[in-house]
């Protein structure tokens, strides 16, 4: 404990410092996402309910460090896991610092590491929750996250391979949770396809994603996740800009869902996302 302690007091006081060292003002992305569905690293997370997101992400004044707060709203009643659905309203926690590496090199690398602390705040982080037994404390998990993208490996404009580490655990002992615990292994490939938009006959980017997870035992809600490769996302998504630093972002996305111990019964998903943002 007095590690972890020491360890949280030097980064406090390091990021302090470059804060005080800071001449940017502050910046950052507000705005709602709705999903027709929220499937979360191959998880059906509300299962076939839709689900709204509202964010905020800041660039803390420019030193790289930034601050992501995005919640999680499942739309509907009725009951889940046994209790009401809008128990499960998630809310995470994201600190996080950015940079680049090897500029103008093949190999330019531009990574971000971060915490993220996932709250449900309906559900008590310390008090006996009402789960079936055997009764535990809390869900709310958290994780240490590495993400590493390659704009320059391929020799393509626009195409850009990306491969992301998560260590994901359980934030309490006895948890409700406890198999949560594990590693992931994230590689994605996106492409920015530069064509003409129908709508308004101007040029376009359409942004072309596509991931797939080797999950290496976590089970966010206490699943018996095999080590295996278990989802496949594939999906496209565009910018338009509103005006007023406004920009309106509509996707499609279809998963492949490839082991059974998501819970998905291997089934193949396609869910609709929209999105309003505003930069200032």
């Amino acid at each position: 404990m007095k590690k972890w302690i020491l360890l949280v007091v030097f980064v406090l006081l390091g990021w302090t410092g470059c804060l005080l060292a800071a001449t940017d003002e502050l910046h950052g992305v507000t705005g709602v996402e709705w999903s027709s569905k929220y499937l979360w690293r191959g998880f059906e997370v509300y299962g076939s309910r839709p689900t709204i997101h509202p964010f905020v992400d800041l660039d803390l004044f420019g030193t790289g460090f930034g601050l992501n707060v995005t919640g999680h709203i499942p739309q509907g009643s009725g009951t889940f896991h046994g209790l009401g659905v809008q128990q499960f309203q998630r809310w995470d926690y994201l600190l996080y610092y950015h940079n680049m590496l090897f500029a103008d090199q093949p190999y330019q690398t531009m990574y971000m590491v971060g915490y993220r602390y996932f709250n449900f705040p309906k559900l008590s982080s310390h008090d006996t929750t009402p789960f079936p037994p055997p009764r535990a404390n809390g869900v709310d998990l958290q994780e240490m996250l590495g993400a590493f993208s390659f704009p320059k490996l391929l020799g393509v404009e626009g195409l850009v391979p990306t491969y992301v580490l998560v260590k994901l655990w359980p934030s309490n002992s006895c948890s409700a949770v406890a198999n949560a615990s594990g590693f992931a292994h994230i590689f994605m490939l996106d492409y920015g396809w530069r064509t003409t938009c129908p709508i308004t006959d101007k040029e376009q980017v359409l942004n072309l994603h596509s991931e797939i997870v080797w999950n290496d035992g976590v089970g966010p809600a206490g699943q018996n996740v095999d080590h295996d490769w278990t989802n496949l996302v594939l999906g496209a998504s565009t910018d338009y800009d509103l005006g007023n630093n406004v920009t309106f972002t509509p996707g499609l996305f279809h998963q492949i869902s490839m082991d059974k111990s998501l819970g998905n019964d291997n089934k193949s998903d396609t869910w609709l996302s929209l999105m309003l943002k505003y930069k200032f």
